[in-house]
């Protein structure tokens, strides 16, 4: 939580003032580069936001991202999304609608496993609930 209130400052210092939870992150390329812990995605997802969106994603910071149930989406298309737009993402069908625009956009969908990592709310959750499926068995 603390580090929620941190995010994105250097890239504007008011970044989390104008956030609302569910917010997704439209971004260019190589986001997250320079993020080798899991701390980025930690803050990002206590700080409300729901998804990250951009043409191309730093490896670790994609892999911990997922393991920490943050949900990152690879689009190229990502500049033709203005700030502010209502945005849909179905992870099975691999589109990104932008309702504002009526536009829609396709992706590669995440693979089933890594959306049982979303949906869980991270590997540690999935982890957990595995377990405790075993133990009933």
């Amino acid at each position: 939580e603390q580090l929620a209130k941190h995010v994105m400052e250097d890239a504007d210092p008011e970044f989390v003032n104008k956030l609302n939870r569910g917010d997704i992150i439209i971004a260019g390329e190589t986001f997250g580069s320079g993020s080798s812990r899991e701390h980025a995605p930690i803050a990002l997802k206590s700080a409300g936001i729901s998804a990250i969106i951009a043409p191309t994603i730093a490896r670790i910071f994609y892999r911990n991202a997922f393991n920490m149930g943050l949900a990152i989406f690879e689009l190229n298309e990502t500049d033709k999304i203005d700030e502010g737009s209502l945005i849909k993402i179905d992870m099975q069908n691999g589109e990104i609608s932008d309702i504002t625009a009526n536009k829609t956009y396709k992706f590669t969908p995440i693979p089933p496993f890594m959306q049982e990592l979303i949906a869980s709310g991270g590997l540690i959750n999935y982890a957990k609930s595995e377990i405790l499926k075993e133990a009933r068995q």
